[in-house]
């Protein structure tokens, strides 16, 4: 490892190289390795004795322990050209700062204060040695190195033994130098402390072993900004950030939390303060051209000022600026009536500070305090606008007051920066106090010894502090504090141009859910609205739909397409449908799962009104014809064929009729289990007696041969007994199949999808199709013997009728069977209650219409002799 004064001798020997360095810093193309390959190859021709002049201080006090620090006093250093014949010039800087300068006297201001504690470094006294920038890279690098070495132009034996000039240094306030000297201090272990470096790469423990920060990371800053964006529902967004560190590492990370959150970025523009003003030009027309009606700009505030020129000359209005820390809480820009435009704006500033006594101190630099101080003057005379070497009109005096005036430099209204920096100076100040602490209580000496950079480093890692603005200062293990920013918002302020407005907190130590607190009530928007501006690609998708993305373009341009049946979104921008559950169904907007409609066939409806009809007419018809039978039962025409036989038919008819009516109506355990052995048990019973009166029919045919004993072995015991034993193994395959598998209610789920058939399971299809079966197989067998004896003489035609009714009942039911299997829902109940009410009313006409006829129309005809004369006629 290098010795700290070697090293500088080494720089200085190059420092003929200087201008080229610059340059190339400035492109970012010339790498430290380089740099240190060039000092190797000199230190072999130079060891003690520096070849250019040491840098100096502009701001110094040398005492007991020294901290240095490196501000931007000057915005830029002028390049210049070298001709290669004679040493290089010093390099000269231009653009003096106020801010920057105000930052240097807050350290001052913070280094007298602990100076003057008891309760701080008691004994102690702290010296600094301030340096400038100017903004340049290479020149931070320089000014790091006369901040290791010293700056005395001999070198001694012991100058490479003893301690580093300073024990830790405060800066940059740029990202992209803090970087290039944090790599040079890390080797060294020598601690460095930024006020206002926010680049996330910082953070990396690996690079940058001895750096920290009393600012947040842009990693918190960039995760808060899309938080925001998010918060206010901008989801098409356009970015413009500076081409440096800062810009670059703060919007990869904005990038990185927006695309987590669904943020799409329309553009992302950079600019640097160097740029031509072609550059800017770009930029202005992409941000004119875009449908983003928001911008955010990680933007360094010396390359805002450029951009926000070219908005005012093309006057550029309407749009919503999301800022960075950089430039949210620049007064400059806020009070400048011309930048009005920015009204409305939103960001993150670090939290706002007062410190007591610092304006005090601020206004009481004055040039004749250090009167060969060439710093001093050029403040003075950038204050006053006036200059030392005119005497006459504007000129300066040194009377002026700075008390008087209202500038960046006395204004502590904002001190958000200054605290930072006053924060840095006491970091350091707790960290030497807990070194020297510890060190005498150990040697009990009380001598004071200037602690080596790796023991502060060490102790800085742990130390913990409440600064009088009641903040607890700590790091992290990337050397980060917590996150805390206040969100600020500009509005107008009369003649002073625009003001900040607090609205609202992010707090990295809270709970995730309460890291973003805003006040959304005391917002202004762009154009001095209260209206929240809306910026998305697409319009908010209703409840009901759901996004799908359009072709080619980022996620946040989608098309809005209607939910499908049975599907729901209950969101806005919803990405996918959601089906609904078995039993429910999209309701006609498709944002709410509702029941699906339970269908069956119900007696409220017009079908199952005209079933009921049909069936009751049924029942009155079979009760009528019972009734007449009734009144003519001695009669020859109801008592042939055996009447009890008639009479029982009729009953069941009956019964066949109203049982139709246990199809109709829910469904439910009981009408379930009734409805299909109601339905075989009586049926059966129908066919049992037609069966009986076809076997009569025929017995009565063979009875009436000459020696024929027939009706013997089928009287009416054998009649009676018929129908019982049919009917019973009818009940026999009922209680069977109610005990093994019953029927049962069922939602049918499959069949419809927006609906549900509540309908009647057969349990055991074995079971219904055996009902079935020997319902049919007596209907076969009832018909073909009616049919046998359809050509017997008239007085037994009823043989003729009963194969009618017969046809008639085996057509219906056998086109049942593919209706019924092939009807949906209710309708294949109406196709059994059909089945029913049709073979019902074909057994009552067939059979007793033409024996109504007789009784009512032709009573002539129904008497014995009429009927035994056509036989006896049909006989010969």
């Amino acid at each position: 490892m290098f010795k700290f004064h070697s090293i500088y001798s080494y720089f200085h020997s190059i420092y003929r190289f200087l201008p080229f360095i610059q340059i190339d810093m400035a492109k970012r193309t010339v790498s430290l390795p380089l740099l240190l390959l060039v000092v190797y190859g000199v230190y072999s021709a130079q060891l003690c004795r520096l070849l250019s002049q040491p840098a100096l201080p502009l701001l110094s006090a040398e005492r007991d322990i020294n901290i240095g620090a490196i501000f931007s006093i000057h915005i830029s250093a002028l390049l210049k050209m070298h001709p290669f014949t004679s040493k290089p010039e010093p390099t000269t800087c231009a653009s003096f700062s106020l801010r920057e300068f105000k930052f240097a006297q807050t350290l001052i201001f913070a280094i007298e204060e602990i100076n003057n504690s008891t309760q701080l470094l008691p004994g102690v006294s702290l010296g600094y040695k301030i340096y400038d920038s100017c903004g340049s890279i290479a020149q931070a690098i320089f000014s790091g190195m006369a901040l290791m070495n010293g700056y005395e132009e001999t070198l001694s034996e012991t100058s490479c033994s003893r301690p580093p000039a300073v024990n830790a240094i405060v800066g940059e306030s740029n990202s992209s130098p803090t970087i290039a000297m944090a790599s040079v201090a890390g080797p060294f272990s020598l601690p460095v402390i930024s006020h206002f470096a926010t680049c996330a790469c910082l953070s990396n423990r690996k690079r940058f072993a001895s750096f920290f920060r009393t600012i947040p990371s842009d990693y918190y800053q960039s995760r808060a900004l899309a938080q925001l964006v998010k918060h206010f529902g901008w989801t098409w967004v356009g970015t413009v950030r500076s081409r440096s560190d800062y810009g670059n590492n703060g919007i990869a990370a904005f990038e990185e939390a927006a695309k987590q959150v669904g943020i799409c970025i329309e553009y992302s523009e950079t600019i640097l303060r160097t740029d031509p003003q072609e550059q800017f030009l770009k930029t202005l027309e992409v941000i004119k051209k875009g449908t983003a009606k928001v911008v955010l700009a990680f933007v360094a505030l010396r390359d805002f000022f450029p951009l926000v020129n070219v908005i005012v000359q093309h006057n550029i209005t309407g749009i919503q600026w999301v800022g960075s820390e950089s430039w949210i809480t620049s007064r400059t820009i806020a009070e400048t009536k011309e930048y009005s435009f920015l009204s409305g704006a939103v960001g993150f500033a670090i939290a706002n500070a007062k410190l007591v006594g610092l304006r005090e101190f601020l206004v009481n630099v004055h040039p004749d305090q250090e009167p060969n101080n060439e710093l001093l003057k050029e403040f003075w005379e950038t204050a006053f606008h006036c200059s030392f070497r005119i005497s006459s009109n504007g000129g300066c005096t040194g009377s002026e007051k700075l008390a008087e005036l209202q500038n960046e430099y006395t204004d502590v209204s904002e001190l958000r920066i200054a605290n930072k920096v006053y924060t840095a100076v006491y970091a350091i100040a707790h960290t030497l106090h807990n070194i020297l602490k510890d060190f005498k209580s150990s040697t009990n000496s009380s001598k004071v010894e200037r602690p080596t950079p790796q023991k502060v480093l060490e102790y800085m890692r742990d130390v913990r502090f409440t600064v009088k603005t009641s903040e607890e200062i700590f790091f992290d293990a990337s050397g980060d504090p917590v996150a805390r920013y206040d969100l600020v918002n500009w509005q107008p302020a009369g003649n002073v141009g625009l003001q900040f407005k607090h609205v609202g907190v992010y707090d990295s130590s809270l709970p995730s859910e309460k890291h973003l607190q805003v006040n959304q009530e005391n917002v202004l928007w762009a154009g001095n609205s209260g209206q929240l501006p809306v910026s998305v690609c697409s319009e908010t998708c209703p409840p009901g739909t759901r996004k799908a993305v359009q072709k080619g373009r980022p996620v946040c341009c989608y098309d809005c397409i209607p939910c499908a049946e049975g599907e729901i979104s209950n969101g806005t921008d919803s990405s996918n449908c959601f089906p609904c559950d078995l039993e429910y169904w999209s309701n006609e907007n498709k944002d709410r799962c509702v029941l699906k409609m339970v269908e069956f066939l119900s007696y409220t409806e017009i079908m199952g009104m005209v079933l009921c009809i049909f069936s009751f007419i049924g029942v009155l018809l079979t009760a009528m014809v019972s009734f007449l039978f009734y009144l003519h039962k001695e009669t020859p025409i109801v008592r042939a064929n055996n009447s009890e036989l008639s009479f029982l038919l009729l009953f069941s008819l009956s019964l066949c009729f109203l049982c139709s009516l246990t199809f109709i109506g829910r469904p439910t355990e009981w009408s379930c289990m009734l409805r299909h052995t109601a339905f075989g048990i009586t049926f059966v019973l129908c066919i049992s007696c037609v069966l009986g009166k076809t076997i009569v029919v025929l017995m009565a045919f063979r009875a009436t041969l000459p020696g024929s004993n027939f009706m013997k072995w089928f009287g009416p015991l054998q009649q009676r007994l018929s129908v019982v034993s049919l009917t019973l193994i009818q009940v026999i395959i009922c209680v069977i199949w109610l005990t093994i598998s019953p029927p049962f209610p069922y939602m049918n789920l499959s069949y419809y999808r927006e609906k549900i058939i509540l309908e009647c399971n057969l349990g055991s299809a074995l079971g219904f199709w055996a009902v079935l079966g020997y319902t049919g197989l007596l209907s076969i067998l009832c018909f073909v013997l009616a049919f046998l004896a359809r050509k017997l003489p008239d007085n037994f035609n009823e043989a003729k009728f009963i194969t009618f009714s017969m046809l008639i009942f085996c057509a219906v039911w056998l086109t049942f069977i593919p209706a019924y299997v092939s009807s949906p829902g209710k309708f294949t109940v109406a196709v059994e209650i059909f089945a029913i009410l049709a073979s019902s009313f074909g057994l009552l006409f067939c059979i007793f219409a033409p024996k109504c006829y007789i009784i009512l129309l032709k009573p002539e005809k129904n008497t014995k002799k009429q009927m035994m004369g056509k036989s006896s006629t049909k006989a010969l």
